[in-house]
């Protein structure tokens, strides 16, 4: 497919090949019921591919299929790559992970908590201590999130512009400078939250490195990586590799095309969203998963003899950083997030598994994982030296169970 080529016999890595065979068919119907429109997943263990697969349309109307290389909105598994990036600039010295962020952001210098009232008329008080940079990798600064729709703070995020999109015209600089003004959730580091942390972390990458967040990216990130198709939009000439974005109909759930919202990433954006902003291919995705992952023949933050963090601070990364060894179910708040919250933790980038039978999950203590918005997922399992990526376009991503099922479908396959 691509780019994605089988590149081991699945029995030769663990998997029986007719348990793999029942993905597709769990995952066909999804598109033969019309709940999807098209998928693409891969399956790859001790760093090699062993399955890959792909099903459906990437655009109904025009009954185009799904291709080795069609490109999807990949919205919040952006985060892992923007903080892999941060991380980069922390193993060069750039900042500690304790330096409060108005260091490098002034405007984040006095920020305050929301202490009632409502969304037009509230008061705050002074933060306790100001928001850190481990804070924004761990999802812990008080930020949060205009689609939320759970608490005075967000309709304020979405009265400035902030719910699926942003201001027009302003750019990463400006934007976080507006977030700054607004009010935070809860104090830093009381709670875990949701949140426009990562955008915010992408701001940073920039004032340390130097460069625009896609600059960075592209050349440091995704070049050396080998992942030539992902980037912040896609230009002209990609136009037609590119999904269609679709949400279900109210009134009978069938796909209706999310274009409003799907258009966007066809323009070059003003505003880079290290939280949200990237499109990319199943292709790309997999070798960033593989950089992250401790193969055989290389430990983890290394791809093809390219070195991007050392496997201490992968590992560092993936580790459950809430405190006390927390899980999201005691320490977040029960809203919406892109993982479970029971047994699951929050490492610098990544849910982190720290307890899989509370989870109710078959996988592995220590997998760590993320998805997008538009249904997406990935998730790196290093004690089974284990890789999945899932690819469609269906807003929101709670709309069907798929990244459950595609755990314990994944799992019972694997019989070594």
């Amino acid at each position: 497919m691509g780019g994605l080529q089988i590149e081991v016999d699945p029995a030769e890595v663990g998997f029986d090949p007719a348990r793999l065979a029942r993905i597709d068919r769990h995952f066909a119907r999804y598109v033969d019921e019309k709940k999807l429109a098209g998928w693409q997943f891969t399956v790859a263990r001790r760093g090699k591919l062993a399955h890959v697969s792909a099903y459906g349309q990437r655009d109904l109307e025009a009954g185009l299929p799904v291709e080795p290389d069609t490109l999807w909105r990949i919205y919040s598994m952006t985060k892992p790559i923007t903080s892999v990036a941060a991380m980069m600039l922390y193993e060069e010295g750039g900042f500690e992970l304790t330096d409060p962020l108005y260091r490098y952001i002034p405007s984040f210098r006095d920020v305050r908590v929301f202490a009632g009232g409502s969304d037009v008329s509230y008061a705050t008080v002074p933060a306790t201590e100001p928001i850190r940079i481990w804070h924004l990798l761990s999802h812990t600064a008080g930020l949060t999130y205009g689609f939320m729709r759970n608490h005075p703070v967000d309709a304020i995020y979405r009265a400035r512009g902030f719910e699926w999109g942003s201001p027009r015209g302003a750019d990463l600089a400006a934007i976080c400078d507006i977030f700054a003004s607004m009010p935070l959730l809860f104090n830093p580091g009381s709670e875990w939250g949701y949140s426009v942390a990562t955008d915010v972390l992408g701001r940073l990458v920039e004032v340390v490195s130097g460069q625009r967040l896609d600059e960075f990216f592209a050349s440091r990130v995704l070049q050396p990586l080998g992942m030539t198709d992902t980037a912040f939009w896609a230009g002209p000439q990609d136009a037609q590799r590119l999904a269609v974005l679709y949400n279900r109909s109210p009134e009978d759930g069938s796909l209706v095309k999310l274009d409003a919202m799907g258009n966007a990433a066809l323009r070059e954006p003003k505003y880079l969203s290290g939280g949200g902003g990237l499109v990319s291919t199943a292709a790309d995705y997999n070798r960033f998963t593989q950089m992250l992952l401790d193969r055989p023949d290389s430990p983890a933050g290394e791809l093809d003899g390219v070195r991007l963090l050392s496997p201490r601070t992968v590992r560092y990364m993936a580790s459950n950083h809430l405190p006390g060894g927390a899980d999201l179910q005691t320490f977040g708040r029960p809203l919406y997030a892109e993982t479970t919250y029971a047994g699951i933790g929050f490492g610098l980038g990544f849910a982190v598994v720290v307890n899989p039978v509370a989870a109710k999950s078959l996988g592995s203590a220590g997998e760590f994982h993320w998805g997008g918005a538009a249904s997406t997922a990935f998730w790196v399992d290093p004690a089974e030296q284990l890789t999945v990526t899932f690819f469609t376009q269906l807003m929101p991503s709670s709309a069907y169970p798929i990244r459950s099922q595609l755990r314990q479908l994944v799992y019972q396959a694997l019989v070594d």
